[in-house]
């Protein structure tokens, strides 16, 4: 095979499939052995936009994967709407919670892409106004519970379909993230994680479950915001190696500041 078409099928389908498949197999596993709180907020740390903002920069600059990077916070607000509608709708059946969740994260994302938010400060406002919403609507409305562990006997077939499930989806949003800016940012912030980490919990543990480890990561993405937005101001600023060992770094910070005040979630 050409080395070139070697890099591409490395970079768009091999790598994502391979690191999005072991984050989601460590946020449930995570989460069903030290409870929802823990999960949900480690579950949320950067992993598969590193990838895809990391490619993306590969394929068209750090200035592109700059701009790229302005619409995640708008994206990711309607990811969150997206969590609150699956935890919801996962009460009535899983079918109706992914046709509906995902219906409605499709109007929603091409809406978006329609109005075509660029601005990085617009994109943050309508990310933290989904957060307190999002956040409040269960913690304080639904009043949802964290759940604590959960015993759950592993098998080879269980871990493998888990990571076979992310990891279509990842690699399938990776794989069309480098189309222009806005669409570029829109797919790399597609909800593979969220969606495969929601269905799987609620085949195995129900809708209470997922809803509370929902909750959970609705507060703990503001790791990936952090990230993000690190680099849409650090890229130009340091290139691509540093740009993204800083935004992690920064995340990461983030991350534990989190879990520092995990305890306040009910």
């Amino acid at each position: 095979m050409p080395p070139l078409y070697m890099f591409d099928l490395l970079s768009q389908i091999i790598l994502p499939f391979i690191i999005s498949a072991a984050v989601v197999i460590l946020i449930t596993v995570i989460a069903e052995r030290y409870g929802t709180k823990i999960g949900g907020i480690l579950g949320t740390l950067p992993s598969t936009i590193i990838i895809a903002l990391i490619f993306i920069s590969l394929n068209r600059g750090v200035i592109f994967a700059s701009k790229a990077a302005a619409v995640v916070p708008a994206e990711m607000a309607i990811n969150l709407v997206f969590l609150v509608l699956f935890s919801m709708l996962a009460y009535r059946s899983t079918s109706l919670a992914l046709i509906g969740s995902l219906g409605i994260w499709t109007v929603l994302s091409v809406t978006l892409y329609i109005v075509g938010v660029e601005n990085i400060i617009i994109s943050v406002v309508l990310y933290v106004l989904s957060l307190v919403f999002t956040f409040v609507f269960l913690e304080k409305i639904k009043k949802i519970e964290s759940h604590q562990k959960v015993k759950v006997h592993y098998t080879k077939k269980k871990v493998l379909l888990r990571g076979i499930l992310a990891g279509v989806v990842i690699a399938t949003a990776v794989f069309l993230s480098n189309i222009d800016p806005t669409l570029s940012g829109i797919f790399s912030i597609f909800p593979a994680i969220f969606l495969s980490t929601m269905l799987i919990t609620l085949l195995e543990h129900g809708p209470r479950f997922t809803s509370g480890i929902a909750k959970s990561m609705i507060f703990g993405s503001q790791t990936v915001m952090s990230y993000v937005i690190a680099v849409h101001f650090l890229y130009p600023k340091f290139g691509l190696i540093y740009g993204t060992v800083f935004s992690f770094l920064i995340s990461l910070a983030v991350a534990f500041i989190l879990l520092a005040f995990r305890k306040k979630i009910t």
